[in-house]
């Protein structure tokens, strides 16, 4: 059958209608092409599907996807040279944390091989931004959009390769991309005590003074790090939590991104050496594994 611009717009248009039938709402991309065909299309996105219908009938528009309206933040895995994809580099990042990359999530194959991993945040804690992760792994959160599944780049349409459900964004992505968690206590081993003991650990690092504060947060991961080996919190929680308390220093950008997680990193590493031989006195000493920050030495 001749690939019409009638039959095109007609599969685009479907395409749009299956995409906000699951509560995502969706905008007119030029056709073939990545840009928007319209201005304010975070603001004009809809789900509504007689405005997507005279929409798509005038043209086989691409189809964009509003991050932030759908309470969405999608991963892009970009390929790169043969053994550089972001599969690779995503899957580097879940073995620092102590993870694993889910392979459930709903995830979209693009004409250029990469792939869109899509995972649901709420639309109130997406922050507005696109993050790089690594050099082949960026983040579409509120204020970006991504090119939805049924779209054609070159000839190519974007598809959907796995996952029909959308997995819940997981802890260490979260903490990773920005976007605000909160330490979930598991509920049969974690008590009053317990969370008492997290709040203060967090507080702490909050807190900590300029020219203490890696040292701080080292000694709260080593603290917290114990609760992780005795089964009653989950490394990526502690990882997540740790991260967000760093980064709510006043003044901030004390601490880099690489120096925090260098010193949870550390800590972590030695939540099974006995406190006294870690700590140091009066929280001061050498950070094992950790580099002194540009806030000063310790």
């Amino acid at each position: 059958m001749e690939d019409s611009p009638a039959r095109r717009a007609g599969v685009l248009e479907a395409a749009a209608l299956e995409l906000a039938g699951r509560g995502w709402p969706v905008f007119p991309l030029r056709p073939r092409r990545h840009e928007p065909a319209i201005r304010d299309w975070e603001a004009r996105a809809t789900t509504d599907p007689a405005i997507i219908r005279r929409t798509w009938e005038i043209a086989p528009w691409n189809v964009g996807v509003a991050c932030g309206p759908a309470g969405l933040v999608v991963l892009n895995l970009h390929r790169g040279p043969p053994g550089d994809h972001g599969r690779q580099h995503l899957a580097q990042l879940a073995a620092q944390a102590g993870s694993h990359v889910p392979a459930e999530t709903h995830t979209v194959l693009t004409p250029s091989g990469g792939e869109q991993l899509y995972f649901a945040a709420g639309r109130e804690t997406v922050p507005r931004s696109t993050v790089r992760i690594s050099p082949r792994v960026t983040a579409s959160l509120g204020g970006s959009y991504v090119v939805g599944a049924g779209s054609v780049i070159d000839g190519k349409r974007y598809r959907v390769v796995a996952g029909a459900e959308v997995m819940t964004l997981p802890p260490w992505l979260a903490s990773l991309v920005g976007v605000p968690v909160a330490v979930q206590p598991q509920p049969t081993s974690v008590n009053r005590s317990l969370e008492a003991t997290i709040a203060r650990e967090l507080r702490r690092v909050e807190e900590a003074l300029a020219g203490n504060r890696n040292h701080t947060l080292f000694v709260a991961a080593v603290r917290l790090g114990r609760l992780v080996n005795a089964g009653g919190l989950g490394e990526a929680q502690v990882r997540a939590a740790l991260t967000q308390a760093a980064d709510r220093h006043q003044p901030p950008g004390v601490l880099t991104s690489r120096e925090i997680r260098r010193a949870i990193d550390a800590g972590l590493r030695h939540y099974a050496t006995p406190q006294r031989n870690v700590l140091g006195a009066a929280g001061h000493g050498h950070v094992p594994g950790a580099q002194v920050g540009h806030e000063g030495r310790m």
